[in-house]
């Protein structure tokens, strides 16, 4: 496999691109919370500004359903990226018509132009061909990189390309790259998944299942593989609809929690056995005996993927399960095993332990990772990888 990298175009000084970025990121007060997804990018924005490209900068945020709202819209990302890259930045208010027209028309070689949210127009999330043409006539090129979104069949991901040449960005190039390395997985390969809904992750299971030496399940996820098999699960998150597939599937290497933290009727933590939970009972941590057996495993792998936590770890009384594997997962990787996180959530709670920087990749992406990994579609990477 080979991709369209933006490193490989000709003369790429001085020319007009459209960059599709995922700046999709928590705002509160007009203020940024997370800047992850933002930072990432920076090298492909900083490359395009050496050569002197005239950059139409361009994202989706939340989901407005193709309408205007003025609480998604992206001009505190604009303003915070001129702080960040130390330059004027202009922010258009729309990304179609005469007003964004005029412009990029007026840009001069090395300026940045942020269009507004993608979604607030309709065609975006249609992927019409229209809307798509509307966007393309502003640029020379298009460069995606936007991993995050590449599994979304939208106008800007997926029909832009019938309009413009495509190229991936510098954080896209890496994303398969590592992507692909975590599929070409050395033994022993140790797969962690977490989180709540099963049907969600049924198909990373599924292509793994026969690749990896043990699959550690963990927060509600665990849930209904508890149900399944006849346990008291009280008053847990259990996804009914997923049963019937943790019913039929075997546990030849699919590995439970032996122990969890459980919270009572009267907001009382207490460490049970799996096979002790009561009816008042919630789940909401993996338990100190599951950490211990979950390490033995992780401590020999040579390749790890984790995606989802292992409880409600946005609680302090329940981050301890979470938190523990993320500081496994960070100590094992970057030389004895190669380790990949993914998932917004599991990216949040490895930020918690300080131990970011120890892991080997990082995705931006969520259910883009998970789509890679299981060999689904993604219509935003067609045309550039081959």
């Amino acid at each position: 496999m080979k991709i369209n990298s933006i490193r490989k175009v000709k003369r790429l000084t001085g020319k007009k691109v459209l960059l599709r970025v995922d700046f999709n990121v928590p705002i509160e007060n007009g203020k940024i919370k997370d800047e992850y997804k933002i930072v990432q990018t920076l090298p492909t924005i900083r490359l395009l500004l050496r050569h002197r490209c005239k950059i139409i900068i361009i994202t989706h945020l939340g989901q407005p359903g193709g309408q205007k709202n003025d609480k998604l819209t992206v001009k505190p990302i604009a303003r915070r990226l001129g702080v960040i890259l130390n330059m004027k930045i202009e922010f258009i208010d729309g990304c179609i018509g005469l007003s964004a027209g005029t412009a990029i028309g007026k840009m001069k070689k090395g300026e940045i132009i942020i269009l507004e949210n993608l979604r607030f127009e309709p065609g975006e999330e249609k992927n019409t061909g229209k809307f798509a043409k509307e966007l393309a006539k502003y640029a020379d090129i298009y460069v995606n990189d936007a991993f995050g979104v590449s599994h979304r069949a939208q106008a800007s991901l997926s029909a832009i390309k019938n309009y413009l040449p495509a190229y991936a960005g510098l954080l896209l190039e890496k994303e398969v790259t590592h992507l692909e390395k975590a599929k070409r997985s050395a033994d022993p390969l140790i797969l962690i998944v977490g989180g709540a809904k099963i049907k969600t992750k049924i198909k990373l299971i599924e292509k793994f299942k026969n690749k990896a030496h043990r699959i550690l399940l963990g927060g509600a996820l665990a849930n209904n593989f508890f149900k399944a098999h006849g346990l008291e699960t009280g008053r847990s998150l259990v996804d009914e609809e997923s049963i019937a597939y943790a019913s039929k599937r075997g546990c030849e290497n699919l590995v439970l929690p032996i122990d969890v933290i459980t919270e009572n009727g009267r907001a009382e933590t207490r460490v049970k056995s799996v096979n002790k939970i009561e009816k008042d009972e919630a789940i909401f941590d993996i338990g100190p005996e599951t950490v211990r057996l979950y390490a033995g495993f992780i401590k020999k792998a040579a390749t790890i993927i984790w995606n989802g936590p292992m409880g409600r770890f946005e609680d302090s009384r329940y981050k301890h399960g979470t938190l523990a594997i993320a500081r496994l997962v960070a100590a094992r990787s970057t030389g004895r095993a190669f380790g990949l996180v993914g998932g917004g959530e599991t990216v949040e709670a490895l930020k918690m332990t300080k131990m970011i920087d120890y892991v080997d990749w990082v995705s931006t992406g969520g259910g883009a990772t998970l789509t890679y990994l299981e060999g689904g579609k993604m219509p935003g990477l067609e045309k550039i990888l081959y």
